[in-house]
């Protein structure tokens, strides 16, 4: 992120200028650059608009670019793009706002779950697919937005599909309003569409343009489902692709997968390597795999840092695969242990948050200024392995829910070290997902009858207590339980007698 300080040293403010032409050399040589005029011009033209183009063409970060630049975002109107992944929003706003040359938050910001970086200047603004139905619960209309762009359309998750059937009810209802005399003929117009004429009364909206944007798109299927919306297809990527192919089908894919990544690791040059499997529990398996084998390579030659991401893993963790190859991973592990408990994962968070708050504790005993404060935080972070960003994250929403627990007028006071009382109100609130175990070591979760395994990750995996409570399910080839809490089993009668009933 360039420096916005006038005040930058002659040096800093050289690599800011070197910076500044890169990016703007990049952008000129991506695919979507030649058609910059053509595009603008069929937004003008469609209220719907298809684009597909190969990844790397450019499409995410530099068409809403183009939008702005074209004047959809007067009279103080957004530009929306929805993304399906936390991640994503928040690594694509990040580069779009650099190559605008402008702070994060200002004209291009990003909004999703508990993280909001946006301000009444922004008008490019990245966000998921369930934080705009969010929006749409407050604002029907969606009415601050000009433009909205759902990119990676072709994943189709839940939230996917009803944005797209929203966003089609909007269109519809934004065009009613845009009617100077705001009427509909009486063969058309239905309960909706009276409601809708209601509510815009007196107020005249513009149309909504909306963009379906995918690498890989079935065109037609959503051409004829936006009622004949017209497609366009970016032709190139930004950098070339070679195919290679094995002879033979692989019997063991995972296996090829690891033969293959150390084969380019130790034969070609300087990179990344991104390998695509089909699950989580494939993706750990390799992530093992090669930890072990990395061990094994002589002394001399290059590390070998692994970060997996997939679609349940916390979006902090998942920024680690856009981060530099750092030192320290294998001791990672050995610093975690200092937090563990026997008693589950969910104490083992609270103990990494009670020292955490021990260190602030510390640093305002000695009168530090906060940003002292938060420096002193983000040390100790490091030293213990700790992702500050999603300390901090953690801090936010502890402090949310405080706020709400005060403005309904309840009591608050902590458990203290009274663990038993913190796992008894683990198992009212989270008694739907208790989960047995059964006499050959797995567990079976009590509200569905299904069979479910530990996941490896919790502290709990190598260990056989009768009865847990978790917070998530995953599915891959086996189903797993993350996020454990050892429980006595009859606290659940005790805690959700409507749900659960004991024999006399």
């Amino acid at each position: 992120m360039p420096s916005f300080s006038s005040g930058a040293s002659p040096q800093k403010q050289q690599h800011n200028a070197r910076r500044k032409q890169l990016i703007r050399q990049q952008r000129k040589s991506l695919p979507i650059a030649s058609v910059k005029k053509r595009l603008v011009e069929e937004v003008k033209k469609n209220d719907t608009l298809i684009v597909v183009g190969e990844t790397g063409s450019g499409k995410t970060t530099q068409l809403p670019q183009f939008l702005y630049d074209a004047g959809f975002c007067q009279d103080g109107k957004v530009i929306g793009i929805t993304q399906p992944r936390r991640v994503a929003a928040v690594t694509v706003a990040k580069r779009v706002a650099e190559e605008c040359n402008d702070q994060l938050g200002k004209k291009v910001g990003y909004s999703i779950r508990f993280d909001d970086s946006t301000s009444n200047a922004t008008r490019i603004k990245y966000m998921t697919d369930g934080l705009l139905l969010r929006e749409a619960l407050l604002d029907p209309l969606l009415s601050k937005y000009s433009v909205i762009v759902v990119d990676e359309a072709h994943e189709r998750t839940v939230h996917t599909d009803v944005l797209l059937g929203l966003l089609k009810k909007v269109q519809r209802s934004r065009s009613i309003c845009a009617d100077k005399n705001g009427k509909t003929s009486s063969d058309r117009q239905d309960h909706s569409q009276s409601s809708t004429l209601k509510a815009c009364q007196g107020i005249k909206y513009a149309p909504l343009k909306l963009i379906i944007m995918s690498a890989s798109l079935d065109a037609k299927c959503f051409s004829d489902y936006f009622g004949g919306a017209k497609a366009v297809h970016i032709q190139g990527r930004q950098y070339p692709v070679d195919t290679l192919y094995t002879y033979q089908p692989e019997s063991d894919y995972l296996d090829a997968t690891l033969v293959t990544i150390f084969q380019i690791h130790l034969e070609e040059g300087p990179g990344d390597i991104l390998a695509f499997l089909t699950g989580q529990e494939e993706i750990e398996s390799l992530e093992r795999l090669i930890q072990e084998r990395a061990r094994q390579l002589p002394p001399d030659s290059t590390k070998i840092w692994t970060t997996p991401i997939y679609s349940s893993l916390p979006s902090e963790q998942q920024m680690n695969a856009f981060k530099p190859a750092q030192a320290g991973a294998r001791k990672a592990r050995a610093a975690r242990k200092s937090f563990e408990s026997s008693e589950g994962d969910h104490i083992t968070l609270v103990n990494v948050y009670r020292a955490a708050l021990e260190c602030l504790e510390k640093s305002k005993s000695a009168n530090a200024k906060e940003k002292t404060m938060e420096k002193a935080l983000n040390r100790w972070c490091w030293e213990n392995f700790i992702n500050y960003r999603s300390l901090r994250h953690a801090r936010d929403v502890h402090s949310q829910i405080q706020g709400h627990v005060q403005q309904m007028g309840l009591y608050v006071s902590s458990c203290g070290d009274d663990m038993v009382q913190f796992r008894r109100c683990l198992t009212a609130a989270f008694f739907l997902n208790a989960a047995m175990r059964q006499p050959d070591g797995s567990f079976r979760a009590l509200a569905t009858g299904q069979s479910v395994q530990m996941h490896p990750s919790s502290v709990l995996f190598r260990t056989k207590p009768d009865c847990v409570i978790f917070n998530e399910l995953v599915r891959t080839t086996q189903n797993y339980v993350k996020n454990l809490s050892r429980i006595d089993p009859l606290w659940l009668a005790e805690l959700a007698p409507q749900y659960y009933a004991t024999e006399d």
